[in-house]
């Protein structure tokens, strides 16, 4: 198995309201995956629906090769508000997921708490927002799933939290070497865990890819304004911007950018991202002008 999740033309409606439509994508399998979009993209409601937790209302999606089903002990889920019972103890939540959970481990469950500090006789409901988000990833983690999915999980923490919760993700995903896919708006924080990324806007996947190689193959370009006829064939324009004499683009290419009439830069992991969202009134341009 290569894949993780298969997604085709998938589609989640709510009565007039569509959350999802037509999407499509391949997520690999043994990655940390960062899925981002802005609000109202469809990410968890993608997320929701792996989980077997919504139905799909068209199209095909298929998790670790079999069809999404709700509480499968393959797939681990950790929703938005980091979810846990409030009334209940550290401990307590540990005892329900072995009752709950066949291929619970429970040497992994009693060591991450200790390594996050988590005293087993406190109540859920009077941990800080880290500690319950590291006792709900504990939980998802101790089930041993093959994929863990994630919602927003860092988004109400501070950034120390963030930054701890986030290590214990790098170790979980090295120890047990399970496929991950997380959702964020921060993507300076995934850009630190994450090998693969996803950008989703209006339910339409704009890139896919290995982190390494799109920071590699994505350049700002600035230069005299010229028209698109122009520009070096086999660019794939993602944003661009003019004035009366000057053109910035977004490009991505797999070939150097080898014309000194442009200044080309590199750019992060977030420039990348914007572009994305920036650019998402139409599909990428790929420019077949004469070089």
């Amino acid at each position: 198995m290569t894949s993780a999740l298969i997604a085709e033309n998938l589609t989640k409606r709510y009565g007039r309201r569509t959350a999802l439509s037509g999407c499509t994508l391949d997520i690999p399998a043994g990655h940390v995956v960062g899925l981002v979009g802005p609000n109202g993209a469809g990410k968890s409601t993608l997320l929701q629906l792996a989980c077997g937790l919504l139905e799909p209302t068209a199209g095909r999606l298929e998790v670790l090769g079999e069809r999404p089903s709700s509480g499968s002990p393959r797939v681990g889920f950790v929703a938005q508000d980091t979810p846990v019972y409030g009334g209940l103890t550290v401990a307590e939540h540990l005892r329900m997921g072995a009752h709950l959970n066949p291929s619970w481990d429970r040497p992994l469950a009693e060591r991450r708490i200790a390594q996050v500090g988590l005293d087993p006789t406190q109540k859920a409901g009077k941990l800080s927002g880290g500690q319950r988000a590291q006792l709900a990833l504990t939980v998802a983690a101790a089930k041993r799933p093959d994929l863990l999915l994630l919602d927003e999980p860092v988004a109400a923490l501070d950034p120390l939290a963030r930054r701890t919760f986030l290590q214990s993700l790098m170790e979980l995903a090295v120890e047990q070497g399970m496929s991950i896919v997380m959702s964020s708006h921060l993507v300076a924080d995934l850009e630190r865990v994450c090998d693969h990324l996803i950008v989703l806007v209006a339910s339409r996947v704009r890139v896919a890819g290995d982190v390494e190689e799109l920071l590699a193959g994505h350049h700002r370009l600035v230069g005299p304004r010229r028209d698109p006829g122009e520009l070096n064939a086999g660019w794939t324009v993602v944003d661009e911007s003019r004035t009366d004499v000057q053109s910035t683009l977004v490009v991505r290419s797999t070939a150097p950018i080898d014309d000194p009439s442009w200044q080309a830069d590199r750019l992060d992991l977030e420039d990348i991202v914007l572009a994305y969202m920036s650019g998402a009134a139409g599909p990428a341009r790929v420019l077949e002008g004469q070089r």
